[in-house]
């Protein structure tokens, strides 16, 4: 009886981690054959029982949606009347999210000030170890904070510098997409690498790095304590809250791959800059602008290394230089891991959307 006891404890323990649930929830992979098809589904991106985890690249490849049971009869017969291929690949997407989170409680504690690469992190637990660096590590590592999210968080990010001034920046960002928990630790991991690791110190002799590891902390920790696949800001709205941020920023601003439907996951805003948090984005990136030589924003769901630009088909002047730099990543990850990744423009591998390297003027974009 008491073991009884203990495993319904456990189950009620991890069945309450998130107080919105996902059960019956499925995720289908679509894959529209023809113009025609690609307009229609599109047209599921602003409904409230679709999300879609990727987005729409090319004929004959595949985008992946999450749909609410309540909408999954009529969507299948959708795709069956249209001679939509499509295939389930998640019947119960409650299940995998209690999976991580038992993952998650068996990992484990990080002690306060240190990092994992074995659990992901909260975002107090990510600020601690970058005031932890910041005490231990002052020669080279400073954290600056660079504003306050909507609920009051501060928003940080650390530089890593052998000293000097008016060097070239190079600034990496994550967790615009709350969801994303994968991207935190990434950039953690160059953090780490960079200011633990002594021979890595050549790194950073000549250039700076300036890293956020969390730009949309409202959303992360939402997505932790409520909603599993929370994207956006936590910005109240008139009918659902949150912005996309990363469709947020004022290059282009709604010109292709953005909503103006507030429940949209790609929601762009009332207005651009209209988040704290891309606003802080903005003023920082500004007054380095002459520094910055090369702007990382890291994402997941997809091996993809994407640049300019995302609202025209349009190459940039430097597509050939961009093009050189991503094959050179690309084939750099793939002797250590063995993984590949599509390397081009946005509207080359992807529909056009706000990346965020359009965020400010083009005269900023400058030569890597």
């Amino acid at each position: 009886m008491k073991l009884l006891s203990l495993y319904l404890l456990t189950f009620a323990f991890f069945q309450s981690s998130w107080s919105f649930s996902y059960d019956g929830y499925k995720a289908y992979s679509v894959t529209p054959k023809t113009l025609g098809q690609a307009k229609i589904l599109k047209e599921f991106e602003d409904d409230e029982h679709f999300d879609f985890w990727s987005e729409f690249r090319a004929l004959n490849s595949s985008v992946d949606v999450m749909v609410s049971p309540k909408a999954q009869l009529d969507f299948e017969n959708f795709l069956s009347s249209e001679g939509i291929d499509y295939t389930i690949f998640i019947e119960n997407v409650e299940e995998k999210i209690q999976e991580e989170n038992k993952r998650q409680k068996r990992s484990a504690l990080v002690t306060r000030g240190d990092v994992s690469f074995t659990e992901f992190m909260r975002y107090d637990d990510i600020t601690a170890y970058l005031d932890k660096l910041n005490v231990e590590y002052s020669n080279i590592a400073q954290t600056q904070i660079i504003g306050k999210s909507f609920e009051g968080r501060d928003l940080y990010l650390i530089k890593i510098s052998s000293g000097g001034s008016n060097k070239p920046i190079l600034f990496m960002q994550a967790a615009i997409h709350a969801r994303e928990w994968i991207a935190p630790p990434v950039a953690l991991y160059v953090i780490n690498q960079l200011v633990e690791n002594p021979e890595n110190a050549d790194l950073y002799q000549n250039v700076d790095w300036v890293i956020v590891p969390v730009v949309n902390p409202d959303g992360y920790e939402f997505s932790h304590v409520d909603t599993r696949l929370w994207r956006k800001t936590r910005t109240p709205g008139t009918i659902c809250a949150g912005t996309d941020g990363n469709r947020n920023f004022d290059y282009h601003w709604m010109v292709t791959g953005a909503s103006g439907w507030q429940c949209s996951q790609t929601y762009a805003g009332h207005s651009p800059f209209s988040e704290v948090e891309t606003q802080a984005i903005r003023d920082y990136v500004l007054a380095n602008k002459e520094n910055i030589k090369l702007f990382l924003d890291i994402h997941s769901y997809g091996n993809w290394l994407l640049y300019p630009w995302g609202y025209t088909t349009d190459p940039p002047d430097d597509a050939d230089e961009l093009q050189a730099l991503g094959d050179r990543v690309n084939d750099a990850i793939a002797a250590v891991r063995g993984t590949t990744y599509t390397v081009g423009n946005s509207t080359s591998c992807y529909t056009p959307r706000r990346v965020l390297v359009q965020i400010t003027p083009r005269e900023l974009l400058v030569s890597i």
